[in-house]
């Protein structure tokens, strides 16, 4: 045996099981290159010193009756943590190597020079606790990490701050709270040969939904230069998700979303005493993506593969070289938050008045909080922070963990879904938006605030007290039920909250949403982006398409995107996505619109749905709502997708549509596509008959049958009293319907506000035999309920009469 072993030894003969020898990140290392080398995971070589060699260092250097009195006179409040924290950290700074573990470190890193071909190779040396990565505890940042070190002298100082890191404030905290004995954790540091992403890109990747838990995609977060970057939060990288499910299909491209961020700076090679420094990145980079597509689909099929591996969720550091262009793992854990979660209840917040909106980024977590704005700039001011209040910052690092603790929320300039205030805030359970740009300048000390988490991607900081309702949606308390009960959804960036919803899918998946919330450009505008006259939007629409040479890509890829992470929310399950429906009023609003829609006096009975989809004023752009369509289920591979027309008047308007479909590539039939159709106007009931020749299933929208059957404008204050869906007239529709429905053999449901807010109405859908009813999410609970209890009261019925 190799006298050096006790103290050193290579990645490729560590296995996961070596936790207690070389600590979880180290172990890890070795467990991927030695298992998932072969199966195209490429991770970077090294070594790792045991945590013999630690233990080894403190008894040579006679320092450890020394520390275990510091820690003591820490509890017994005779020092502060600042005080322990740094009397320990300098027994190891001013301690002297053993000859026997130098010699060890510097014997393994001559070898890694050689096998890099290089003299005094470039490392990055990384600190890995044995108490490191469990199931229930991430020490994820709590120790140093130093990159770009070069030669034997600058690896032993790096090496001996790896040791003294073990005793930041932060990790004594840390494990303090979890119960960790201080003198029985050791320390490894990992030595792995520097991969040059300084000249390329890295970056974070999760192979689970950070804020949802969603299990079925792969989260990556992607900046120029080295990766510490991304992790501190201190730069705004792009985002992409990937559906895992579609990844062993090559044909497919299962990227369901991609969002570039700022990366105004990246972190490059320094020189001697600073072997890292940030410098401003270029235009060109800022407006480029990091990763190509082939490049993601890359890491989303390393991240299934380390986690099939693994058996459970993992957190990732990935690292680009800029030379070879060869992708690399640097880094794997099993990730913490999400898998430790609560499934059985979650929270469902509404907000039902709030004030203006000031500031806006990325939402962590899924809560609302209101309170005082406490803005603290520098960590040097971190004894002003007020117990209780919302932290605003630029960013944080491990020293800001403290007083992130004693936070009602956190809100940060920058950052990213993976970066340092991200993970913590997480961890803490606190709702934090970060990435705002502008929080710290929009924002002031004691200011009244509302931080909302609870709509979606983007997180809202509003102004005052905002008045919400949380309801707790427990699943154990949910019954199966014959009728299908699915949700509406409409917005992308919240549909992954509701993936543990036992709904039968997507009843309705409103396009419009995704138009006027990611796309915000009227469609014919880019088909007709040079016939524009008005020079504010043609400005704006310019920069929203940057990148695109043809302006209705951007309307198909960002139409296709934002849809597929509905579809991908509840699949296989189906997912109805209606065709657009905007009146012409709500068109004109849209960037460029004005120019193309007519002016009309009632918009709600006028030029819309389907109607549009055949005309010479809107073909083109329905042609790009086809295009979208086809991406969707071809390319990004959602089949479980079904197209949905409103509005359509007549029998000859729903030929006229079908066609226009099918020259776009949307043929009823073909690879499974179903079309169906809103019943929404009374023709729809009265020919249902042969309306079902033309569609696979109908969808009723209660709101506009039951104006158009009772001749009152939904919208008027006047006839308010008069609009009731559960009037006999509107109830004599539904029943109608849905009985022509079940002898054309189509399927029929329901997607109007009604069963969501009335369960009488919801037991008589049941009692007509519907086969779906939609609702809001925050009401599926109630309507499965009511629905249950309908079904059983039917049986009981037809027990008696039998």
């Amino acid at each position: 045996m190799n006298e050096n072993s006790a103290f050193v030894v290579e990645f490729d003969q560590l296995r996961r099981a070596d936790v207690a020898r070389v600590g979880g990140k180290n172990s890890s290392l070795g467990e991927m290159i030695q298992q998932l080398g072969q199966q195209g995971v490429d991770v970077p070589p090294g070594f790792a010193t045991t945590s013999q060699a630690y233990w080894n260092f403190i008894d040579e250097n006679g320092i450890r009756e020394t520390m275990n009195r510091l820690i003591e006179d820490w509890r017994a409040g005779k020092a502060s943590l600042p005080q322990t924290g740094q009397a320990i950290r300098q027994l190891f700074l001013r301690a002297d190597w053993p000859a026997s573990t130098a010699r060890a470190i510097i014997e393994a890193y001559t070898a890694l020079s050689k096998r890099a071909g290089r003299p005094d190779a470039s490392v990055a040396v990384r600190s890995s606790a044995t108490a490191e990565d469990l199931p229930d505890a991430s020490f994820a940042g709590q120790q140093e990490t130093f990159l770009n070190i070069s030669g034997e002298k600058a690896l032993l100082d790096a090496c001996r701050r790896c040791f003294a890191s073990l005793f930041t404030d932060r990790a004594i905290s840390y494990r303090q709270t979890k119960g960790f004995d201080h003198m029985k954790v050791a320390l490894s540091i990992g030595v792995q040969q520097m991969v040059r992403s300084d000249i390329g890109g890295s970056g974070v990747m999760f192979s689970i939904d950070t804020e949802t838990g969603f299990d079925k995609v792969v989260l990556i977060d992607a900046a120029w230069g080295l990766g510490e970057n991304v992790v501190q939060g201190a730069v705004d990288p792009d985002e992409y998700q990937v559906f895992k499910p579609f990844l062993d299909d090559p044909a497919l491209c299962p990227i369901i979303s991609k969002k570039r961020g700022h990366k105004k700076i990246k972190m490059i090679y320094g020189t001697g005493e600073q072997p890292t420094r940030n410098v401003p990145t270029s235009k060109a980079e800022q407006a480029a993506f990091v990763l190509s597509d082939a490049e993601i689909l890359t890491l989303a099929r390393w991240a299934a593969t380390i986690e099939r591996h693994y058996g459970c969720a993992m957190d990732m550091e990935w690292a680009r070289d800029g030379e070879t262009g060869r992708l690399y793992i640097v880094q794997a854990r099993p990730e913490t938050v999400q898998s430790n979660r609560e499934t059985a209840a979650f929270s469902s917040y509404t907000i039902r008045s709030k004030g203006k909106t000031l500031v806006t980024g990325l939402s962590i977590g899924d809560a609302i909080v209101s309170g005082h704005v406490c803005m603290i700039e520098s960590a040097r001011d971190i004894d002003q922070f007020i117990d209780g209040s919302i932290l605003v910052t630029s960013t944080t690092d491990p020293d800001w963990v403290p007083i992130m603790k004693r936070a009602a929320a956190i809100v940060t300039d920058h950052g990213g879904r993976t970066s340092h205030a991200a993970i913590v805030s997480r961890e803490l359970g606190l709702p934090a938006i970060v990435g705002t740009g502008n929080a710290t300048h929009l924002l002031h000390s004691g200011q009244e605030i509302t931080v909302s988490c609870a709509e979606g991607d983007e997180g809202l900081v509003y102004e005052g007290t905002a008045n919400y309702e949380v309801q707790t949606l427990n699943m154990d308390d949910i019954k199966p039920t014959r009728t299908k009960v699915m949700l509406n959804l409409a917005n992308p960036g919240a549909a992954f909250r509701w993936w543990k919803l036992p709904a039968d899918g997507v009843g309705l998946a409103r396009m419009e949403f995704v138009i006027s919330n990611a796309i915000r450009i009227h469609p014919m505008a880019l088909v007709h982006f040079d016939r524009l006259t008005d020079p504010v939007a043609k400005q704006e629409i310019a920069s929203l398409t940057s990148g695109y040479d043809d302006k209705s890509a951007y309307f198909v890829d960002q139409l296709a995107e934002g849809l597929a992470r509905i579809a991908a929310a509840l699949h296989p399950k189906p997912v109805i996505v209606r065709m657009s429906d905007f009146k012409t009023n709500e068109y004109a609003g849209l960037l460029g619109g004005a120019e193309f829609e007519p002016n009309e006096e009632n918009p709600m009975i006028g030029f819309r749905g389907a109607s549009r989809y055949y005309s010479p004023r809107y073909r083109e752009g329905f042609a790009l709502e086809c295009r979208a369509i086809r991406k969707l289920r071809n390319e990004l591979g959602f089949r479980n997708v079904v197209v949905m027309i409103p509005f359509c008047r007549s029998v000859g308007e729903a030929e006229k549509v079908l066609q226009v479909m099918a020259e776009n590539g949307l043929r009823r039939g073909e690879d499974g596509l179903q079309v169906y159709v809103m019943c929404e106007i009374p023709s729809n009931v009265i020919l249902a008959k042969e309306f079902a020749r033309y569609f696979d299933g109908f969808s009723i929208g209660s709101n506009d049958l039951t104006q158009l059957t009772l001749g009152v404008d939904r919208d008027s204050g006047e006839l308010a009293h008069l609009f009731d869906e559960q009037d006999e007239a509107v109830k004599w529709m539904i029943r109608t319907v849905i009985a022509e429905a079940g002898k054309a053999g189509a399927k029929i449901g329901i997607c109007g506000q009604a069963p969501s807010d009335h369960p009488s109405f919801a037991q008589f859908l049941v009692g007509c035999g519907i086969d779906s009813i939609s609702v809001t999410p925050d009401s599926f609970v109630a309507v499965k309920q009511n629905v249950a209890e309908a079904e059983a009261s039917l049986d009981e019925d037809g027990a008696a009469e039998g």
